[in-house]
């Protein structure tokens, strides 16, 4: 047995022995009184998990694809600020810090970027953010709301091009805001402090929500606003500064619901997010990986800060035509992402050839997208023999990408001639037309086929403008191009419901990534085509145990090709091209077991592996090389007791572990590759309610757990060696207090 397979089983057995630990709980739980049922879950809450997956409100049971649910419940309880506290949690995802929430990136069973744009789709409620061109570096970059205010997150697996079109390869990830209550005036207000081992400072969070039904049963309005201070708590061992990656996050949201009739409604959004990061406070590592300057240090001499600012506006109808219902969902979003790396390793030895000191140089990309969405839809009404949905969507997406390599002294004083090394404008746009449709007929009351097909037309304009001594050194020159290409994907989906709450089914479903145009120079394709994949699935969902026990299994098979790939001519000058074949196999399970009310335990595991068919020259990559950055294995474990104390407190307690498997931070053959050793992370947290008041305590990172992730290398310029490492760091133990008032 391998080694990774071995601390995967230690995992397994670790979770089922931590679970048998609580199953004695509800011993003692016998003599709690009937109060504690009636506050707490019950066997029978595993029944219903409403997802919109298909673009229809459906139980996720129901749904033929694999789908996992992260309630609001569960990102309380948790205390989640950001995806990097769900990483390791959902089955056969893979969530990369960059250092900063906002700088994530997410992979779905073993389909990485392998580049700039996003493999991953995401959408707020019916709207598609990000996004789909390669210029905006959209992979690197996922959107990462703040949890307060979303009523779930839904992540969908396999490739989504039927319903979700473009760049949904990978998956879809869906956040599900909510909406305003039309009876009821409500409210919430609340906020904690927290303290993280290494840091200084205290964390602060706080956030407001109001609900207010101006006519009741037919128009409302919701409003928040929250805000998270999370301190610094890495230290620069060279400058002197400490705790220098603080970061703030806050954002804002104002909803309104009308409904004038039980025919009709209508829903505008207006949310802003920012998160600014002073730092990211990248650990740097020595060839064998051990922290040059200890744990939670850094040495960049220049500050790697980072900030993306987010507002998005939509407005979604819903219109019951009698024999069909129309939707219409409208948006517009704008995002500004900042962000600055150090690369004063590799260009400063330069420097000295110049006839100056080696000094310093930093990269600074100021990325601008504006985006605009429409799409209209039609869908027949549930529960006949046949069900359809035919729908028309359109976006236009413009990108102004800046770019700036500098040249200093170390005082930062601009060098002559040499600054700035290097300048350049890439203004894009992108545009996509698609029209879709989605049939199912129901054989039999257990026997059903639903198929799909999408065809989009995307057309793509990009402008390069380049200043600097490295335009002149690498052979650059102002161009255009243009690219255009039209993609039809499809999808297949037989169903069978063996009874009430069991079901299989069998699916089949492509997914594409848009190519793009490149920069125009001798023996570079003027245009990069898309990559597209097939993916093949098997699955069961089911209850078991008087509903007691819920499973959900899947088997899957991806096919992936043209595979766009980072080139680069002999000068240096990055481009695309599609080159290659990779294979993903895996199987995932998902467990949830309630006993007796008040008690809910889950786990669940995925085992992912993906390969490379054909060699990938260009990033060393051979034939049989696992992706990199995605762990063979991946594995989670929850437990929760509601029950009640004296005095009529409700109370609750929670604990969970992520298991990450090893994996490489390039692919095995290449020449710079470095093994990310697996790592676990144990999480707690309890609460107690009386009336309006929570007070909650949560704990993250309990171990304290330091990994070194999402290793990259900085070379030294003028020989070409190995300068430093550089990982991130896992935020370290956790521990705060949260109290809440609802009305």
């Amino acid at each position: 047995m391998t080694k990774t397979a071995q601390l995967f089983k230690h995992s397994l057995v670790a979770s089922a022995a931590f679970a048998a630990c609580c199953s004695w709980v509800p011993a003692r739980a016998q003599a709690v009184p009937a109060a504690a049922a009636a506050s707490a879950p019950s066997p029978a809450s595993l029944e219903t998990v409403t997802v919109t997956a298909q673009k229809r409100t459906e139980n996720a049971r129901d749904v033929s694809s694999s789908v996992s649910v992260v309630g609001s419940e569960q990102l309380e309880n948790r205390h989640v600020s950001s995806l990097v506290d769900l990483a390791g949690s959902l089955p056969g995802v893979q969530i990369e810090s960059g250092g900063s929430p906002g700088r994530t990136a997410i992979s779905i069973r073993g389909i990485s970027s392998l580049d700039v744009g996003a493999v991953v789709g995401t959408y707020i409620d019916d709207s598609p953010l990000g996004s789909s061109s390669r210029y905006a570096s959209a992979s690197r970059y996922q959107l990462d709301l703040m949890p307060y205010d979303i009523d779930r997150i839904e992540v969908l697996r396999g490739p989504q091009g039927t319903l979700y079109g473009a760049s949904t390869m990978g998956g879809l990830l869906k956040y599900v805001l909510r909406e305003p209550e039309l009876n009821g005036l409500s409210g919430a207000v609340g906020g904690g402090v927290s303290t993280i081992s290494g840091a200084s400072r205290l964390g602060f969070d706080s956030h407001a929500m109001i609900n207010v039904p101006v006519k009741a049963g037919e128009l409302a309005f919701s409003a928040s606003v929250s805000q998270n201070k999370t301190p610094g708590y890495v230290d620069n061992a060279v400058t002197g500064q400490n705790d220098i990656n603080g970061v703030t996050q806050e954002g804002g949201r104002f909803a309104v619901k009308w409904k004038p009739s039980n025919d009709f409604s209508v829903k505008f959004n207006a949310l802003h997010q920012q998160t600014d990061s002073k730092d990211l406070g990248a650990i740097l590592l020595d060839a064998n990986q051990a922290p040059i300057y200890g744990e939670l240090q850094t040495g960049t001499v220049i500050p790697e800060g980072f900030s993306t600012h987010l507002n998005f506006y939509s407005a979604t109808v819903n219109w019951d035509l009698g024999l069909a219902d129309l939707t219409s969902a409208t948006s517009y979003s704008s995002t500004r992402t900042d962000s600055t790396k150090d690369d004063s390793a590799f260009y400063g030895p330069l420097f000295p050839a110049f006839g100056f000191a080696q000094g310093r140089s930093g990269s600074y990309v100021a990325l601008d997208l504006k985006k605009t969405t429409e799409e209209l839809r039609l869908a027949s009404k549930p529960g006949t023999r046949t069900e359809w949905l035919v729908g028309f969507f359109y976006t236009r997406e413009s990108v102004a990408n800046h770019q700036l390599l500098t040249a200093t002294s170390d005082d930062g004083t601009p060098l002559p001639v040499l600054n700035p090394l290097l300048g350049v404008e890439e203004p894009s746009t992108y545009r996509e037309a698609a029209v879709f449709g989605d049939l199912t007929y129901k054989l039999t009351d257990s026997f059903d086929v639903a198929g799909g097909l999408r065809y989009a037309k995307n057309t793509q304009h990009a402008s390069f403008t380049y200043t600097g001594v490295g335009a002149a050194l690498q052979g650059l020159t102002d161009s255009t191009n243009d690219s255009s290409e039209g993609i039809t994907t499809w999808m297949l989906s037989p169903r069978f419901k063996i009874d009430a709450n069991n079901m299989v089914y069998l699916r089949g479903a492509s997914g594409y990534r848009p190519g793009s145009s490149n920069i125009a120079l001798p023996g570079v394709p003027t245009e990069v085509k898309s990559d597209t994949l097939i993916n093949y699935e098997a699955g069961w969902k089911g209850l078991l145990l008087d509903k007691t026990l819920s499973v959900e299994a899947a088997v899957y098979r991806i096919d992936w090709k043209g595979i766009q790939l980072n080139n680069s001519t002999p000068a240096g000058v990055s481009y695309l091209a599609n080159a290659g074949k990779a294979q993903s196999q895996g199987v995932e399970l998902t467990l949830q077991y309630s006993p007796i009310p008040g008690v809910r335990m889950g786990l669940n595991g995925a085992y992912t592996k993906a390969r490379l068919k054909e060699d990938a020259p260009s990033l060393g990559g051979k034939t049989g090389d696992q992706i990199p950055n995605i762990p063979l294995w991946n594995a989670a474990t929850t437990a929760d007791y509601y029950f009640m104390l004296p005095l009529d407190l409700a109370a609750h307690v929670g604990a969970d572990y992520r298991f990450t498997g090893a994996r490489d931070s390039s692919f095995k053959s290449a020449t710079h590759t470095w093994r990310e050793e697996s790592f676990g992370v144990v999480g707690l947290n309890g609460d107690v309610s009386k009336g309006i008041w929570t007070v909650r305590l949560y704990a993250k990172n309990l171990t304290n757990a330091r990994p070194h992730q999402n290793i990259s290398y900085l070379a030294n310029g003028a020989t070409g060696n190995i300068a430093t490492l550089q990982s991130t760091a896992l935020q370290p133990r956790t521990i705060g207090l949260e109290v809440n008032a609802q009305f």
